[in-house]
Protein backbone atom coordinates (compact mmCIF):
# COMPACT_ATOMS: atom_id res chain seq x y z
CA UNK A 1 0.00 0.00 0.00
CA UNK A 2 1.04 3.73 -0.68
CA UNK A 3 3.55 4.96 2.08
CA UNK A 4 3.05 8.73 2.29
CA UNK A 5 6.04 9.24 4.55
CA UNK A 6 8.34 7.22 2.57
CA UNK A 7 7.81 8.77 -0.93
CA UNK A 8 10.59 10.91 -2.62
CA UNK A 9 10.89 14.25 -2.32
CA UNK A 10 9.55 15.43 -6.20
CA UNK A 11 6.25 13.60 -5.37
CA UNK A 12 3.78 16.68 -4.44
CA UNK A 13 1.94 15.93 -1.50
CA UNK A 14 -1.49 17.61 -0.12
CA UNK A 15 -0.13 21.44 1.34
CA UNK A 16 -3.25 21.62 3.70
CA UNK A 17 -4.52 20.45 6.47
CA UNK A 18 -7.03 17.11 5.61
CA UNK A 19 -8.95 17.73 9.23
CA UNK A 20 -10.57 20.70 7.97
CA UNK A 21 -12.07 19.15 4.79
CA UNK A 22 -16.07 18.61 5.36
CA UNK A 23 -18.23 16.44 3.55
CA UNK A 24 -20.00 18.58 1.09
CA UNK A 25 -19.46 16.31 -1.88
CA UNK A 26 -21.10 12.60 -2.69
CA UNK A 27 -19.37 11.22 -5.63
CA UNK A 28 -20.90 7.80 -7.19
CA UNK A 29 -18.58 5.98 -9.43
CA UNK A 30 -15.23 6.18 -7.65
CA UNK A 31 -13.39 5.40 -11.21
CA UNK A 32 -10.47 6.14 -12.59
CA UNK A 33 -11.55 9.32 -14.63
CA UNK A 34 -12.99 10.71 -11.23
CA UNK A 35 -9.90 10.36 -9.94
CA UNK A 36 -7.97 12.24 -12.37
CA UNK A 37 -10.45 15.18 -13.08
CA UNK A 38 -13.09 16.02 -10.18
CA UNK A 39 -10.85 15.02 -7.53
CA UNK A 40 -8.12 16.73 -8.57
CA UNK A 41 -9.70 20.05 -9.22
CA UNK A 42 -11.17 20.24 -5.84
CA UNK A 43 -7.88 19.07 -4.02
CA UNK A 44 -6.35 21.66 -6.38
CA UNK A 45 -9.06 24.06 -4.21
CA UNK A 46 -8.43 22.65 -0.90
CA UNK A 47 -4.54 23.84 -1.46
CA UNK A 48 -6.02 27.68 -1.39
CA UNK A 49 -8.42 27.32 1.12
CA UNK A 50 -11.67 25.35 0.57
CA UNK A 51 -13.33 22.84 3.02
CA UNK A 52 -15.08 20.85 0.30
CA UNK A 53 -14.02 17.27 0.73
CA UNK A 54 -15.42 14.48 -1.19
CA UNK A 55 -17.40 11.08 -0.23
CA UNK A 56 -16.14 8.71 -2.50
CA UNK A 57 -18.84 6.15 -3.53
CA UNK A 58 -18.69 2.66 -5.76
CA UNK A 59 -22.07 0.58 -6.18
CA UNK A 60 -20.24 -1.92 -7.70
CA UNK A 61 -16.43 -2.73 -7.20
CA UNK A 62 -15.26 -2.99 -3.46
CA UNK A 63 -11.85 -3.65 -4.04
CA UNK A 64 -11.03 -0.21 -4.76
CA UNK A 65 -12.94 1.56 -1.65
CA UNK A 66 -11.01 -0.87 0.44
CA UNK A 67 -7.40 -0.14 -0.80
CA UNK A 68 -8.16 3.90 -0.28
CA UNK A 69 -9.36 3.18 2.85
CA UNK A 70 -6.41 1.14 3.95
CA UNK A 71 -4.25 4.32 2.83
CA UNK A 72 -5.96 6.75 4.63
CA UNK A 73 -7.96 8.22 1.54
CA UNK A 74 -5.09 8.86 -0.26
CA UNK A 75 -3.65 7.83 -3.83
CA UNK A 76 -1.50 8.92 -6.47
CA UNK A 77 -2.11 10.70 -10.04
CA UNK A 78 0.46 11.34 -12.12
CA UNK A 79 0.24 13.39 -15.38
CA UNK A 80 2.24 12.24 -18.44
CA UNK A 81 3.40 13.30 -21.45
CA UNK A 82 6.00 11.54 -23.97
CA UNK A 83 8.84 13.43 -22.04
CA UNK A 84 7.89 14.68 -18.96
CA UNK A 85 5.92 12.99 -15.85
CA UNK A 86 4.16 14.51 -12.71
CA UNK A 87 3.16 12.66 -9.50
CA UNK A 88 1.24 14.41 -6.97
CA UNK A 89 -0.95 13.13 -3.46
CA UNK A 90 -4.31 13.62 -3.70
CA UNK A 91 -6.16 13.97 -0.15
CA UNK A 92 -9.31 15.70 -0.89
CA UNK A 93 -11.27 13.05 -0.03
CA UNK A 94 -13.18 12.49 3.57
CA UNK A 95 -15.05 9.56 3.42
CA UNK A 96 -15.51 6.28 1.31
CA UNK A 97 -18.24 3.68 1.04
CA UNK A 98 -18.92 0.65 -0.96
CA UNK A 99 -22.85 -0.22 -1.73
CA UNK A 100 -22.55 -3.85 -1.33
CA UNK A 101 -20.31 -4.09 2.05
CA UNK A 102 -21.29 -0.85 3.55
CA UNK A 103 -25.17 -1.23 2.18
CA UNK A 104 -26.59 1.10 0.43
CA UNK A 105 -28.81 2.63 3.73
CA UNK A 106 -24.99 3.60 4.43
CA UNK A 107 -24.87 5.30 1.38
CA UNK A 108 -28.24 7.27 1.78
CA UNK A 109 -27.41 8.28 4.74
CA UNK A 110 -24.39 9.63 3.77
CA UNK A 111 -26.00 12.04 0.91
CA UNK A 112 -28.32 12.76 3.90
CA UNK A 113 -25.58 14.43 6.37
CA UNK A 114 -26.84 18.16 6.48
CA UNK A 115 -23.61 19.39 4.96
CA UNK A 116 -23.90 17.78 1.63
CA UNK A 117 -24.45 20.15 -0.99
CA UNK A 118 -23.88 18.17 -4.33
CA UNK A 119 -24.38 14.63 -5.27
CA UNK A 120 -22.09 14.17 -8.39
CA UNK A 121 -21.51 11.17 -10.51
CA UNK A 122 -19.60 8.86 -13.53
CA UNK A 123 -21.52 5.81 -14.10
CA UNK A 124 -20.70 5.60 -17.91
CA UNK A 125 -23.66 6.69 -19.81
CA UNK A 126 -25.34 2.45 -19.12
CA UNK A 127 -25.43 3.78 -15.20
CA UNK A 128 -28.79 6.22 -15.69
CA UNK A 129 -30.87 3.34 -17.14
CA UNK A 130 -32.09 5.34 -19.56
CA UNK A 131 -32.90 4.89 -23.34
CA UNK A 132 -30.03 7.09 -25.04
CA UNK A 133 -31.88 7.58 -28.75
CA UNK A 134 -34.83 9.58 -26.19
CA UNK A 135 -33.38 10.14 -23.17
CA UNK A 136 -35.93 8.74 -20.83
CA UNK A 137 -35.48 6.29 -18.61
CA UNK A 138 -36.06 2.89 -19.59
CA UNK A 139 -39.18 1.46 -17.16
CA UNK A 140 -37.94 -2.44 -18.41
CA UNK A 141 -34.90 -1.95 -17.00
CA UNK A 142 -34.41 -4.62 -14.09
CA UNK A 143 -32.98 -2.24 -11.42
CA UNK A 144 -35.55 0.47 -12.43
CA UNK A 145 -38.64 -2.56 -12.20
CA UNK A 146 -36.85 -3.20 -8.75
CA UNK A 147 -36.58 0.20 -7.62
CA UNK A 148 -40.22 0.78 -7.86
CA UNK A 149 -40.96 -2.31 -5.88
CA UNK A 150 -38.53 -1.34 -3.49
CA UNK A 151 -38.31 2.56 -3.35
CA UNK A 152 -36.09 2.74 0.37
CA UNK A 153 -33.26 -0.18 -1.06
CA UNK A 154 -32.54 0.97 -4.39
CA UNK A 155 -30.65 -0.67 -6.83
CA UNK A 156 -30.23 1.89 -9.74
CA UNK A 157 -28.88 5.32 -9.80
CA UNK A 158 -31.73 7.39 -10.11
CA UNK A 159 -33.52 5.16 -7.57
CA UNK A 160 -30.34 5.70 -4.86
CA UNK A 161 -30.44 9.66 -5.71
CA UNK A 162 -34.46 9.80 -5.20
CA UNK A 163 -34.40 7.66 -1.92
CA UNK A 164 -31.76 10.37 -0.39
CA UNK A 165 -33.79 13.65 -1.99
CA UNK A 166 -36.85 11.68 -0.23
CA UNK A 167 -35.04 11.69 2.91
CA UNK A 168 -33.62 14.88 3.08
CA UNK A 169 -37.23 16.53 2.20
CA UNK A 170 -38.67 14.71 5.11
CA UNK A 171 -36.31 15.59 7.42
CA UNK A 172 -36.27 19.47 6.39
CA UNK A 173 -32.52 19.51 5.17
CA UNK A 174 -31.64 21.71 2.47
CA UNK A 175 -31.77 20.19 -0.73
CA UNK A 176 -28.49 19.07 -2.99
CA UNK A 177 -27.82 20.18 -6.68
CA UNK A 178 -27.35 16.58 -8.88
CA UNK A 179 -24.57 16.70 -10.71
CA UNK A 180 -23.28 14.50 -13.74
CA UNK A 181 -19.91 14.50 -15.21
CA UNK A 182 -20.68 11.74 -18.08
CA UNK A 183 -20.34 12.06 -21.68
CA UNK A 184 -23.86 12.82 -22.56
CA UNK A 185 -25.56 15.76 -24.42
CA UNK A 186 -27.16 17.92 -21.71
CA UNK A 187 -25.98 15.49 -19.06
CA UNK A 188 -27.87 17.85 -16.55
CA UNK A 189 -31.25 17.42 -18.34
CA UNK A 190 -30.88 13.37 -19.09
CA UNK A 191 -30.35 13.32 -14.94
CA UNK A 192 -33.26 15.31 -14.43
CA UNK A 193 -35.60 13.68 -16.62
CA UNK A 194 -34.47 10.04 -15.38
CA UNK A 195 -34.98 11.09 -11.83
CA UNK A 196 -38.46 13.28 -12.46
CA UNK A 197 -39.90 10.34 -14.47
CA UNK A 198 -38.88 7.81 -11.68
CA UNK A 199 -40.42 9.92 -8.84
CA UNK A 200 -43.59 10.60 -10.77
CA UNK A 201 -43.93 6.52 -10.77
CA UNK A 202 -42.97 5.95 -7.05
CA UNK A 203 -44.24 9.55 -5.75
CA UNK A 204 -45.82 12.20 -7.68
CA UNK A 205 -45.56 15.09 -4.85
CA UNK A 206 -41.70 13.98 -4.58
CA UNK A 207 -41.66 14.69 -8.24
CA UNK A 208 -42.98 18.27 -7.91
CA UNK A 209 -40.86 18.86 -4.83
CA UNK A 210 -37.78 18.11 -6.94
CA UNK A 211 -38.59 19.88 -9.85
CA UNK A 212 -39.16 23.18 -7.71
CA UNK A 213 -36.00 22.65 -5.16
CA UNK A 214 -33.54 20.34 -7.21
CA UNK A 215 -30.78 21.46 -9.69
CA UNK A 216 -29.09 19.35 -12.38
CA UNK A 217 -26.27 21.26 -13.45
CA UNK A 218 -24.67 20.23 -16.64
CA UNK A 219 -21.22 19.66 -17.38
CA UNK A 220 -18.61 18.99 -20.08
CA UNK A 221 -15.78 16.64 -19.24
CA UNK A 222 -12.36 16.50 -20.83
CA UNK A 223 -8.91 14.63 -20.02
CA UNK A 224 -7.77 11.18 -21.15
CA UNK A 225 -7.91 8.66 -18.85
CA UNK A 226 -6.54 5.78 -19.59
CA UNK A 227 -6.90 2.41 -17.62
CA UNK A 228 -4.24 1.60 -16.04
CA UNK A 229 -1.72 -1.91 -16.63
CA UNK A 230 0.20 -4.23 -15.16
CA UNK A 231 3.18 -2.51 -16.09
CA UNK A 232 2.10 1.00 -15.70
CA UNK A 233 1.22 -0.31 -11.85
CA UNK A 234 4.99 -1.42 -11.54
CA UNK A 235 6.92 1.21 -13.23
CA UNK A 236 5.10 3.82 -10.67
CA UNK A 237 6.02 1.52 -7.92
CA UNK A 238 9.35 2.00 -8.71
CA UNK A 239 9.27 5.47 -8.71
CA UNK A 240 7.33 5.89 -5.48
CA UNK A 241 8.87 2.90 -3.43
CA UNK A 242 5.52 1.53 -2.81
CA UNK A 243 2.21 0.54 -4.62
CA UNK A 244 -0.53 2.40 -5.00
CA UNK A 245 -3.29 0.13 -6.47
CA UNK A 246 -5.69 3.03 -6.45
CA UNK A 247 -2.94 5.19 -8.51
CA UNK A 248 -4.06 7.00 -12.17
CA UNK A 249 -2.31 8.16 -14.78
CA UNK A 250 -3.75 10.74 -17.27
CA UNK A 251 -2.92 13.51 -20.13
CA UNK A 252 -1.60 17.05 -18.99
CA UNK A 253 -4.74 18.42 -20.87
CA UNK A 254 -7.92 19.27 -18.66
CA UNK A 255 -11.48 21.02 -19.13
CA UNK A 256 -14.21 21.03 -16.83
CA UNK A 257 -17.06 23.60 -18.38
CA UNK A 258 -20.01 23.74 -15.85
CA UNK A 259 -23.12 24.96 -15.94
CA UNK A 260 -23.53 27.53 -12.57
CA UNK A 261 -26.44 26.26 -11.38
CA UNK A 262 -26.31 24.90 -7.76
CA UNK A 263 -29.19 25.53 -5.34
CA UNK A 264 -27.14 25.04 -1.63
CA UNK A 265 -23.69 26.13 -2.89
CA UNK A 266 -20.65 24.61 -4.47
CA UNK A 267 -16.65 25.19 -4.52
CA UNK A 268 -15.04 27.87 -6.44
CA UNK A 269 -13.97 25.35 -8.93
CA UNK A 270 -12.83 28.33 -10.96
CA UNK A 271 -9.71 29.01 -9.34
CA UNK A 272 -8.76 25.89 -10.03
CA UNK A 273 -8.74 25.89 -13.94
CA UNK A 274 -12.55 24.62 -14.38
CA UNK A 275 -14.94 27.07 -16.55
CA UNK A 276 -18.60 28.50 -15.37
CA UNK A 277 -20.86 28.98 -17.67
CA UNK A 278 -24.64 29.16 -18.44
CA UNK A 279 -25.02 27.21 -21.17
CA UNK A 280 -22.77 23.81 -21.43
CA UNK A 281 -24.54 22.39 -24.57
CA UNK A 282 -22.46 24.11 -27.30
CA UNK A 283 -18.85 22.44 -25.08
CA UNK A 284 -21.30 19.53 -24.74
CA UNK A 285 -21.47 19.05 -28.34
CA UNK A 286 -17.66 20.20 -30.00
CA UNK A 287 -16.26 17.95 -27.40
CA UNK A 288 -19.01 14.43 -27.89
CA UNK A 289 -18.78 14.86 -31.57
CA UNK A 290 -15.35 16.18 -32.37
CA UNK A 291 -13.08 14.26 -29.37
CA UNK A 292 -15.61 11.61 -28.32
CA UNK A 293 -17.30 10.59 -32.20
CA UNK A 294 -13.74 10.40 -33.47
CA UNK A 295 -12.22 7.98 -30.73
CA UNK A 296 -15.25 5.54 -31.73
CA UNK A 297 -14.23 6.06 -34.90
CA UNK A 298 -10.81 4.69 -33.74
CA UNK A 299 -11.79 2.61 -31.46
CA UNK A 300 -13.94 0.26 -33.90
CA UNK A 301 -12.02 0.40 -37.30
CA UNK A 302 -8.68 0.71 -35.42
CA UNK A 303 -9.32 -2.89 -32.95
CA UNK A 304 -10.37 -4.13 -36.28
CA UNK A 305 -7.20 -3.19 -37.76
CA UNK A 306 -5.70 -4.90 -34.99
CA UNK A 307 -4.02 -0.87 -33.25
CA UNK A 308 -3.70 -2.13 -29.79
CA UNK A 309 -3.81 1.72 -28.88
CA UNK A 310 -4.91 5.12 -29.82
CA UNK A 311 -1.31 6.44 -30.64
CA UNK A 312 -0.83 3.34 -32.68
CA UNK A 313 -3.99 4.72 -34.91
CA UNK A 314 -2.15 7.91 -35.02
CA UNK A 315 1.06 5.59 -36.79
CA UNK A 316 -1.57 5.51 -39.58
CA UNK A 317 -1.49 7.98 -42.03
CA UNK A 318 -4.53 7.20 -43.29
CA UNK A 319 -6.45 6.48 -40.06
CA UNK A 320 -5.25 10.12 -38.83
CA UNK A 321 -6.19 11.37 -42.03
CA UNK A 322 -9.35 9.73 -41.61
CA UNK A 323 -9.71 11.10 -38.08
CA UNK A 324 -9.02 14.84 -38.55
CA UNK A 325 -11.31 14.99 -41.70
CA UNK A 326 -13.76 13.47 -39.64
CA UNK A 327 -13.81 15.92 -37.17
CA UNK A 328 -13.11 19.13 -39.60
CA UNK A 329 -15.56 17.85 -42.74
CA UNK A 330 -18.32 16.04 -40.95
CA UNK A 331 -19.03 16.86 -37.11
CA UNK A 332 -17.76 20.51 -37.15
CA UNK A 333 -20.38 21.69 -39.38
CA UNK A 334 -22.80 20.57 -37.36
CA UNK A 335 -21.84 22.54 -34.37
CA UNK A 336 -23.37 25.44 -32.49
CA UNK A 337 -20.19 26.58 -30.90
CA UNK A 338 -19.11 30.28 -31.68
CA UNK A 339 -15.76 32.06 -31.69
CA UNK A 340 -13.95 28.46 -31.38
CA UNK A 341 -10.67 27.47 -33.84
CA UNK A 342 -12.57 24.43 -35.07
CA UNK A 343 -9.57 23.46 -36.81
CA UNK A 344 -7.17 24.77 -34.53
CA UNK A 345 -9.48 22.26 -32.13
CA UNK A 346 -9.29 19.01 -34.11
CA UNK A 347 -4.79 19.84 -34.59
CA UNK A 348 -5.22 19.87 -30.48
CA UNK A 349 -6.91 16.59 -30.33
CA UNK A 350 -4.25 14.67 -32.86
CA UNK A 351 -1.25 16.06 -30.73
CA UNK A 352 -3.53 14.67 -27.72
CA UNK A 353 -3.99 11.37 -29.35
CA UNK A 354 -0.23 11.37 -30.64
CA UNK A 355 1.11 11.46 -26.97
CA UNK A 356 2.65 7.46 -26.52
CA UNK A 357 2.99 7.58 -23.06
CA UNK A 358 -0.51 7.87 -22.74
CA UNK A 359 -1.91 4.20 -23.61
CA UNK A 360 -5.38 4.72 -24.26
CA UNK A 361 -6.40 0.83 -25.48
CA UNK A 362 -9.40 0.94 -28.52
CA UNK A 363 -10.87 -1.82 -26.55
CA UNK A 364 -11.39 0.30 -23.95
CA UNK A 365 -12.94 2.93 -25.82
CA UNK A 366 -15.01 0.40 -27.86
CA UNK A 367 -16.79 -0.62 -24.79
CA UNK A 368 -20.80 0.16 -24.26
CA UNK A 369 -21.30 1.47 -27.61
CA UNK A 370 -24.85 1.03 -27.73
CA UNK A 371 -24.87 3.91 -25.50
CA UNK A 372 -22.20 5.91 -27.29
CA UNK A 373 -23.71 6.02 -30.66
CA UNK A 374 -26.32 8.62 -30.57
CA UNK A 375 -24.30 11.77 -29.33
CA UNK A 376 -21.03 10.47 -30.65
CA UNK A 377 -21.95 9.91 -34.42
CA UNK A 378 -25.68 9.40 -35.14
CA UNK A 379 -27.02 13.01 -34.25
CA UNK A 380 -24.35 13.91 -36.94
CA UNK A 381 -25.31 11.47 -39.30
CA UNK A 382 -29.34 13.16 -39.24
CA UNK A 383 -27.89 16.67 -39.56
CA UNK A 384 -26.08 15.70 -42.44
CA UNK A 385 -28.98 14.17 -44.14
CA UNK A 386 -31.37 16.38 -43.14
CA UNK A 387 -29.12 18.94 -45.15
CA UNK A 388 -27.62 16.37 -47.86
CA UNK A 389 -24.32 16.75 -46.83
CA UNK A 390 -21.33 14.15 -47.44
CA UNK A 391 -21.09 11.92 -44.31
CA UNK A 392 -19.03 8.78 -45.81
CA UNK A 393 -16.73 9.00 -42.41
CA UNK A 394 -20.05 8.51 -39.96
CA UNK A 395 -21.28 6.27 -42.17
CA UNK A 396 -18.26 4.45 -41.64
CA UNK A 397 -17.83 4.52 -38.04
CA UNK A 398 -21.29 2.93 -37.55
CA UNK A 399 -20.62 0.51 -39.99
CA UNK A 400 -17.06 -0.33 -37.90
CA UNK A 401 -19.55 -0.66 -34.74
CA UNK A 402 -21.69 -3.21 -36.78
CA UNK A 403 -18.51 -5.15 -37.66
CA UNK A 404 -17.23 -4.78 -34.19
CA UNK A 405 -20.34 -6.66 -32.64
CA UNK A 406 -20.27 -9.00 -34.74
CA UNK A 407 -17.77 -10.74 -31.96
CA UNK A 408 -14.85 -11.68 -34.53
CA UNK A 409 -12.03 -9.54 -35.48
CA UNK A 410 -10.31 -9.80 -38.80
CA UNK A 411 -7.78 -12.41 -37.77
CA UNK A 412 -10.76 -14.58 -37.19
CA UNK A 413 -10.44 -14.12 -33.49
CA UNK A 414 -13.27 -13.77 -30.88
CA UNK A 415 -14.08 -10.03 -29.44
CA UNK A 416 -15.29 -9.56 -26.27
CA UNK A 417 -18.10 -7.49 -26.13
CA UNK A 418 -18.43 -5.52 -23.05
CA UNK A 419 -21.95 -3.66 -23.62
CA UNK A 420 -25.29 -3.39 -21.49
CA UNK A 421 -27.23 -4.76 -24.56
CA UNK A 422 -24.82 -7.36 -25.14
CA UNK A 423 -27.83 -10.07 -25.25
CA UNK A 424 -29.91 -8.06 -27.80
CA UNK A 425 -26.83 -7.77 -29.63
CA UNK A 426 -25.80 -11.07 -29.77
CA UNK A 427 -29.78 -12.31 -30.60
CA UNK A 428 -29.34 -9.70 -33.63
CA UNK A 429 -25.97 -11.11 -35.03
CA UNK A 430 -27.36 -14.70 -34.35
CA UNK A 431 -30.60 -14.51 -36.36
CA UNK A 432 -29.11 -12.55 -39.48
CA UNK A 433 -26.30 -13.18 -42.46
CA UNK A 434 -23.29 -11.03 -42.87
CA UNK A 435 -24.37 -7.60 -45.19
CA UNK A 436 -27.92 -5.95 -45.55
CA UNK A 437 -29.47 -8.22 -43.60
CA UNK A 438 -27.01 -7.72 -40.44
CA UNK A 439 -27.34 -4.10 -41.11
CA UNK A 440 -31.06 -3.85 -40.81
CA UNK A 441 -31.07 -6.14 -37.68
CA UNK A 442 -28.83 -3.82 -35.72
CA UNK A 443 -30.46 -0.77 -37.23
CA UNK A 444 -33.82 -2.03 -35.83
CA UNK A 445 -32.78 -1.86 -32.06
CA UNK A 446 -34.67 1.69 -31.56
CA UNK A 447 -33.23 2.26 -28.38
CA UNK A 448 -30.05 2.84 -30.19
CA UNK A 449 -31.39 3.85 -33.64
CA UNK A 450 -34.74 5.28 -33.12
CA UNK A 451 -37.05 4.21 -36.26
CA UNK A 452 -36.18 6.67 -38.74
CA UNK A 453 -32.47 5.14 -40.12
CA UNK A 454 -34.04 1.88 -40.91
CA UNK A 455 -36.51 3.21 -42.69
CA UNK A 456 -34.03 5.09 -44.54
CA UNK A 457 -33.22 3.12 -47.67
CA UNK A 458 -30.14 4.92 -48.84
CA UNK A 459 -28.59 4.54 -45.67
CA UNK A 460 -28.98 1.06 -45.11
CA UNK A 461 -27.70 0.80 -48.60
CA UNK A 462 -24.47 3.13 -47.84
CA UNK A 463 -23.95 1.37 -44.42
CA UNK A 464 -24.59 -2.05 -46.01
CA UNK A 465 -21.55 -0.92 -48.16
CA UNK A 466 -19.27 -0.18 -45.74
CA UNK A 467 -20.27 -2.89 -43.74
CA UNK A 468 -19.21 -5.27 -46.74
CA UNK A 469 -16.09 -3.28 -47.35
CA UNK A 470 -14.89 -3.95 -44.15
CA UNK A 471 -15.93 -7.39 -44.18
CA UNK A 472 -13.48 -8.32 -47.57
CA UNK A 473 -11.22 -5.69 -47.68
CA UNK A 474 -10.52 -4.99 -43.97
CA UNK A 475 -10.14 -2.21 -41.89
CA UNK A 476 -6.80 -0.43 -43.43
CA UNK A 477 -7.86 -0.93 -46.26
CA UNK A 478 -11.27 0.71 -46.42
CA UNK A 479 -10.44 3.75 -44.48
CA UNK A 480 -8.09 4.35 -47.35
CA UNK A 481 -10.74 4.15 -49.64
CA UNK A 482 -13.10 5.88 -47.98
CA UNK A 483 -10.32 8.51 -47.77
CA UNK A 484 -10.06 8.52 -51.98
CA UNK A 485 -13.49 8.54 -52.32
CA UNK A 486 -14.22 12.33 -50.43
CA UNK A 487 -10.67 13.37 -51.83
CA UNK A 488 -12.31 12.51 -55.31
CA UNK A 489 -15.72 14.65 -54.45
CA UNK A 490 -13.73 17.21 -53.15
CA UNK A 491 -12.28 17.38 -56.55
CA UNK A 492 -15.17 16.98 -58.48
CA UNK A 493 -17.01 19.84 -56.21
CA UNK A 494 -14.48 22.18 -56.72
CA UNK A 495 -13.91 21.35 -60.84
CA UNK A 496 -17.86 22.34 -60.99
CA UNK A 497 -17.39 25.62 -58.97
CA UNK A 498 -14.84 26.35 -61.04
CA UNK A 499 -17.12 26.00 -64.47
CA UNK A 500 -19.73 27.76 -62.22
CA UNK A 501 -17.11 30.85 -62.16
Amino acid sequence: MLQIDRLPAEIRRPAYDRSQLKTRMVHIGFGAFHRAHQALCSDKLAEQGSDWGYCEVNLNSGALIQALREQHLLYTLTERADDAQQTRVIGVITQALHGKSDGIEAVIEAMSQPDVAIVSMTVTEKGYCHQPASGHINPDHPDIVHDLQHPDAPRSLPGLILAAIRRRRDRNLPPFSVMSCDNMPENGHVTRNVIVQLARLQDPALADYIQQQITFPSTMVDRIVPAMTDDAFSALSARLGSRDPVAVEAEPFFQWVIEDNFVNGRPAWEKAGAELVSDVLPYEEMKLRMLNGSHSFLAYLGFLAGYEHISDCMADPHFRAAARSLMVDEQAPTLRTQGVDLNAYADSLIARYENRAIKHRTGQIATDGSQKLPQRLLDSLRWHLQHGSDCDLLLLGVAGWMRYVGGVDEQGQPITLRDPMQKQLAECVAASEEGEARVRALLSLREVFGEDLLQNADVVARLTGWYQQLSEKGARATVHHCLERRQQQANKGLAQTQRAD
